[in-house]
């Protein structure tokens, strides 16, 4: 997070660049994780017939009707929300207190402290290092649990930035833990789908606790960051206390609109899934030809080790890529990079072994 309470993201921020003078059409963008391959053709066919005249159905109705049949749940434990974003920061107006903690699994999306603090929740994070391949010891997290006492427990699973995944006997063990102490797990599903082998189907909707809120997003995987849709799946009452503070219209008819062609789609996402993967896995081998240290798990996004991730970025950003620093994740001898299509990832190792070579 930065000075001033502002929490540091990945992709482009043209205030950013028009300050170093570069435009916007000369980078291309490995610091946002997005499916390369999209969006659906389906998806802008569907926007391109949309009238944008009428006002949005603030109920989101239609979306809620097929997101239930997808989860096997109550349409009303579906809440739509301006991407998971905003529904981050609904959770934690409609479940926070001022005072109590919220315990953070970290390294981790800033947001989830940021809605926190902004409620005058206090923040503990238990963090998992790069020397234990960053995993979690479940039982030190659920001793944490019992003994810190949380209101909210925010999980990312699979995580970013580092694309490790909990098992889902942990995540069900540590909602029950919540539930024992009178407080909530929030799980961060955003990635859910995207690794190699899943199948899109989410097992924890066979068996889903009352204390735990799961929050999925739609944008990365159909590659439509900019329109925002985002949703969570909680006990229907816990979605109506959430959904108390949502803006009415807080869904645009786009969004809607889209997310809808993007369920009816089901070819879109295992076809370009496999493309994906394969650009992620020529990207991580040239990478690591330049005699980088990279690490990933179960995401097709990675990091790059680097003596200066700030200072990585800004090189290769003079150079037309755009890598994200991940010194806001407490990782600040790392870059994220996010696979590209395999020309735009030749560029980026160009500039990388020309940024090498210079510090030899």
């Amino acid at each position: 997070m930065e000075s001033g309470g502002t929490v540091v993201h990945g992709a482009l921020d043209e205030a950013e660049l028009a300050a170093l003078g570069v435009s916007v059409e000369s980078l291309i963008d490995f610091s946002s994780n997005i499916n390369p391959f999209g969006p659906p053709a389906a998806v802008l066919n569907a926007l391109q017939n949309l009238n944008p005249a009428p006002y949005p159905d603030r109920s989101c109705l239609r979306l809620r009707r097929q997101l239930a049949a997808r989860h096997q749940c109550h349409i009303d434990s579906v809440l739509v929300g301006n991407g998971a974003n905003e529904l981050i920061h609904l959770t934690a107006r409609a479940l926070g207190e001022a005072g109590a903690i919220a315990l953070i699994v970290t390294p981790v999306y800033g947001e989830y402290a940021h809605a926190c603090r902004l409620v005058a929740m206090p923040v503990v994070e238990v963090q998992s290092a790069a020397h234990e391949q960053f995993q979690l010891d479940l039982n030190a997290l659920l001793a944490t649990i019992a003994q810190v006492r949380p209101r909210l427990v925010w999980l990312c699973s699979p995580n970013n930035p580092v694309g490790t995944s909990l098992a889902i006997g942990s995540i069900i063990a540590l909602a029950h833990a919540c539930a024992d102490i009178n407080g909530w797990l929030v799980l961060d599903r955003a990635y859910f789908g995207l690794g190699r082998d899943d199948t899109g189907h989410d097992p924890l909707d066979q068996e889903t606790p009352a204390r735990l809120i799961r929050i999925y997003s739609l944008t990365k995987s159909y590659a439509v960051a900019g329109l925002r849709i985002g949703y969570l799946i909680a006990d229907p009452a816990i979605v109506a206390a959430i959904a108390r503070y949502q803006p009415a219209w807080s869904v645009s008819s786009a969004a809607q609109t889209a997310a809808l062609a993007m369920l009816a789609d089901t070819t879109f996402l295992p076809t370009t899934l496999s493309q994906w993967w394969a650009v992620s896995d020529d990207l991580m081998r040239g990478l690591r030809q330049l005699g980088l240290t990279v690490w990933r798990a179960h995401l097709p996004f990675m990091l790059a080790q680097c003596a200066n991730g700030a200072l990585t970025r800004r090189r290769l950003l003079a150079r037309g890529c755009v890598v994200r620093d991940c010194t806001s994740f407490g990782l600040p001898e790392w870059v994220r990079v996010a696979p590209r299509r395999p020309a735009e990832n030749a560029r980026l190792l160009a500039a990388w072994q020309e940024l090498l070579e210079l510090e030899q």
